[in-house]
């Protein structure tokens, strides 16, 4: 595919020559003839449209350095050589501290305006080169751990998800890696090299989600002070994760259905219509076909978003992959120079395999970034284990650190308890009071009362 050049020029003679001369060259331009008229292109293009911009300083309304600020702003890895038959040092080094890729004096060189776009866009390819070998070596420390029977299906069924084209949907409680096993997928499809963008569903305003899928025009609403590109837009040749799709009101529900089916959208506030090709992989915490009979869900995008259903076991269901697990994270501590390597004791390893995990991988992975923090000898024993854990087992008699009274006992399960739901909803305190049946000022004051620290 021929790279794209948006050419900016008020002096029509130059941007037909320009023109004429670059597409003889095997490149494909858009011209305009202010910088207004390039705004107004730019903002109607998909992210990834142009590859360069030839962009002339001297021009009324909007001049070249204004309209460089705009699309270093926006466009940041966008390589732009200004052009000049007045310019001046100081207007050279100005443009270049502003991001120019180099500042090139009218009358024209066309010999010297072709060599030096052809390096920008070297340099440019080079550069998403890079960004995308950082993404595949992120995506490589993606790595699902475990040997039982239950995680072995998923990684099967990743295999043969992967390479093809077809939408997924990831069912699985909190905690147990739908993130994870969605960036799998990505980084083993024909995909891998195009961006892989997320979007938590429950974390974003139902009034913000629109905006945050599809981006918005300037002044489209109040506080709309500039263009936002939308996370379609982003993930435009790549993967979109949609995580806790549940979550999603029925309205947006409706929209995005007719987005999927489509693969085109509009932003907020503009009536263009915009072409994407993007791959969908959907997450719930929910069971759907439940919300599907509550009302809370659409069954058509249900059934949209379910070509390739993956359910993800929770840690209970897997207890072989535990001591796998804990390896993995103590090891990664290490390699992250958090901690000093350290191995846990049979007993301690054994008390943590009894307990039922709630919070199932991502508590774990807590739990041992806990005691390696606060243990400072090379073995954690069964002693340094959480009491909420030991209480698992039998073994909890023998602890020399059990409470000696009621009161010690229960405030310590108590703070356990608290922790341990806290954290299987995220730290969200309203979810978790509602889950526990108890007021949410009620909750806040535990907090306080347990000494309980509750991650910003």
């Amino acid at each position: 595919m021929a790279d794209k050049i948006l050419i900016v020029d008020d002096e029509l003679s130059i941007l037909s020559t320009l023109k004429d001369v670059l597409e003889d060259e095997g490149f494909e331009t858009i011209t305009a003839e202010s910088a207004e008229t390039a705004m107004e292109i730019l903002q109607r293009s998909s992210v990834n449209r142009f590859q360069a911009v030839l962009l002339d300083i001297w021009m009324e309304e909007i001049d070249g350095i204004e309209l460089l600020e705009w699309l270093k702003d926006r466009y940041p890895r966008l390589p732009v050589i200004m052009m000049s038959g007045h310019g001046t040092i100081e207007t050279a080094v100005k443009a270049t501290k502003i991001g120019a890729y180099d500042f090139i004096e009218k009358p024209i060189s066309l010999e010297e305006l072709l060599i030096t776009l052809n390096h920008a866009l070297k340099e440019a390819a080079l550069e998403r080169e890079n960004e995308e070998l950082k993404q595949r070596q992120k995506h490589q420390s993606f790595e699902i751990i475990g040997v039982s029977p239950p995680i072995k299906k998923v990684m099967d069924q990743i295999e043969l998800a992967a390479p093809t084209d077809g939408w997924v949907l990831i069912n699985g409680e909190n905690g147990t890696g739908k993130e994870l096993v969605a960036r799998q997928i990505h980084s083993r499809s024909l995909r891998q090299s195009a961006p892989f963008v997320e979007l938590n569903c429950a974390a974003i305003p139902d009034e913000m989600i629109e905006s945050e899928l599809f981006g918005h025009e300037k002044g489209s609403f109040p506080g709309a002070s500039s263009l936002k590109i939308g996370k379609f837009d982003q993930a435009n040749g790549g993967t979109l994760f949609l995580d806790e799709i549940g979550d999603m009101s029925l309205k947006t529900q409706s929209k995005i259905l007719r987005v999927l089916e489509e693969q085109r959208f509009e932003r907020v506030g503009s009536v263009e219509m915009f072409e994407v090709d993007i791959r969908i992989i959907a997450a719930s915490n929910k069971n759907l076909q439940e919300e599907i009979s509550a009302g809370n869900f659409r069954e058509d995008l249900y059934y949209r978003l379910n070509v390739i259903p993956i359910d993800i076991p929770p840690l209970k269901e897997r207890k072989k992959d535990i001591p796998l697990l804990i390896e993995h994270f103590l090891n990664q501590f290490v390699e992250n120079g958090k901690s000093s390597k350290k191995k846990i004791s049979k007993e301690a390893l054994n008390s943590m395999m009894a307990y039922h995990w709630p919070g199932n991988v991502r508590e774990l992975k807590n739990i041992v970034e806990r005691m390696i923090i606060m243990v400072k000898t090379p073995t954690i024993t069964l002693k340094h284990v959480p009491p909420v854990i030991r209480m698992a087992n039998q073994e909890l008699l023998q602890v020399d650190s059990f409470p000696t009274t009621f009161k010690e006992a229960k405030e310590t399960f108590e703070k356990q308890f608290i922790q341990t739901m806290l954290l299987k909803n995220n730290w969200n305190i309203s979810k978790t009071a509602e889950n526990i049946q108890i007021e949410r000022s009620n909750l806040h004051r535990k907090i306080k009362q347990l000494e309980i620290v509750v991650p910003k």
